[in-house]
């Protein structure tokens, strides 16, 4: 049995205004979350659906994790960039060098991203969202290969890389050092057991791959229930302080119907 990644859940102070920026950046769809928030749905093979949750706390870090968008010619960058600033998004410097290829950016709410040059190899086949990029240890790339069934692509001097056997965006791991953590991740990745599985066992499973339960202060071997809120979503980490969610089956992210322009 594994856990499939349903979402990445994005904190937002305004969850509709960052849906209506990632879909037009994107070309996806948003809709209403059954859960809460909005949800973004992917229109290409990337496969990563984002969820847009609502919160009162402002983006002061960089983020630990960050999209690599594809692109298939310079033009294609260029208007990705332009299209990406006209929607509000600016131009950010996280110490890329002059020669680099790539763009970095930052939506309207500060979430950085990359705007990747055309003729990356690695990226090639993964979708308009290449890459999710994290922050995280070879640990860690080994753990979310075992929790969600996906092989490794890369693992290579502590990077690794995975993705779904059946395609789209990759995620990735930079290896040591990593950064410091400086109060909750705004990106987090949202799963739910395998068809047919029960929650209990898989967050069991979880744990003796290396995540932890958490109890009601973020931290600790707390009972589950404590860590449980009303939507049934259960609070872990993953081995390197991670926060991620494991969703009952049957009360994850629906496909939604369309939010309102």
């Amino acid at each position: 049995m594994t856990s499939h990644l349903l979402a990445l859940s994005l904190d937002a102070n305004d969850p509709l205004v960052l849906a209506r920026f990632w879909g037009g950046v994107l070309g996806w769809e948003y809709a209403d979350d059954p859960l809460d928030g909005v949800v973004l749905l992917p229109s290409d093979h990337s496969g990563l659906r984002i969820r847009f949750t609502p919160t009162r706390e402002r983006k002061t870090d960089r983020n630990r994790m960050h999209f690599d968008l594809t692109s298939t010619s310079l033009d294609d960058q260029r208007g990705t960039v332009e299209r990406s600033l006209g929607l509000g998004a600016r131009s950010v410097d996280v110490g890329q060098r002059p020669e680099d290829g790539h763009v970095v950016l930052a939506d309207p709410e500060g979430n950085e991203f990359c705007v990747i040059e055309p003729g990356n190899a690695f990226l090639a086949g993964c979708g308009s969202v290449g890459a999710l990029a994290c922050d995280g240890s070879q640990e860690v790339g080994y753990f979310w290969s075992e929790a969600l069934g996906w092989p490794l692509v890369w693992d290579q001097d502590q990077e690794t890389a995975i993705r779904s056997p059946h395609g789209g965006s990759k995620v990735t791991w930079g290896g040591p050092p990593l950064m410091p953590r400086a109060g909750r991740d705004r990106l987090r990745f949202e799963v739910i057991p395998a068809a047919g599985a029960d929650q209990e066992r898989e967050i069991d499973r979880l744990v003796s791959l290396g995540a932890a339960r958490t109890g009601p202060g973020g931290t600790g071997t707390a009972s589950t229930d404590a860590a449980r809120d009303g939507s049934g979503r259960v609070v872990m980490t993953d081995p390197d302080g991670n926060e991620f969610c494991v969703l009952r089956p049957g009360g994850g992210a629906g496909s939604g119907r369309p939010a309102n322009p």
